[in-house]
């Protein structure tokens, strides 16, 4: 809160503690502080909240009760960390068969509040240990080449590539950091 509207918040407190604050109320107004920092309904609830309970602070509201307990949605997160690929109306199904009825919207506030956004997997080449091994191995073996060196040289490229995704982008519910965890990726073969 800005300077002004605490002084005026002190301000109206002492006018709920005048007994003339009727008076005071409306001299303040003339002044032309409460069209420019808060409105007059704004002003007057202020006042009448005061008098009724000594303060005006908002009481938490009741509200709806939540459909899980924390313990269920530790539960909701282990299944959702068992595939990261597992969309939420699925994951609302595998909840179900765990005993709680909750929507597809419901589990995604549940992820949100984990920490899970629904991001697209990151593409990386799919690599096997040999694969891995073997690009090792030619790093370390020309790793003291020169421009010079590599100049002689000549790249053809003619691979053919293959992609073994369905078309359109994977969705994953990962947490920030996780771009390239193993579940969040989506390997492609070349």
């Amino acid at each position: 809160m800005s300077n002004s509207v605490l002084l005026f918040l002190l301000h109206c407190f002492a006018l709920c503690m005048c007994p003339h604050h009727c008076f005071a109320q409306k001299a303040f107004h003339r002044q032309g502080y409460a069209s420019k920092i808060l409105p007059t309904s704004t002003i007057y609830w202020i006042i009448k909240k005061f008098k009724e309970s000594g303060s005006i602070v908002v009481k938490k509201a009741s509200g709806r009760q939540r459909k899980s307990s924390k313990s269920q949605d530790h539960l909701l997160k282990l299944i959702q960390l068992r595939d990261w690929g597992t969309t939420s109306t699925e994951l609302a199904q595998e909840w179900q068969q765990a005993g709680v009825i909750a929507s597809a919207r419901t589990v995604g506030r549940r992820l949100l509040e984990d920490g899970m956004v629904s991001r697209r997997a990151a593409k990386k080449p799919l690599l096997s240990r040999k694969n891995i091994r073997d690009r090792l191995i030619f790093c370390k073996r020309y790793s003291d080449w020169t421009a010079e060196d590599w100049g002689k040289v000549i790249f053809a490229d003619e691979s053919p590539f293959r992609f073994f995704w369905a078309s359109g982008p994977k969705l994953v519910q990962r947490r920030q950091g996780d771009n390239y965890h193993q579940s969040c990726v989506n390997s492609k073969a070349s």
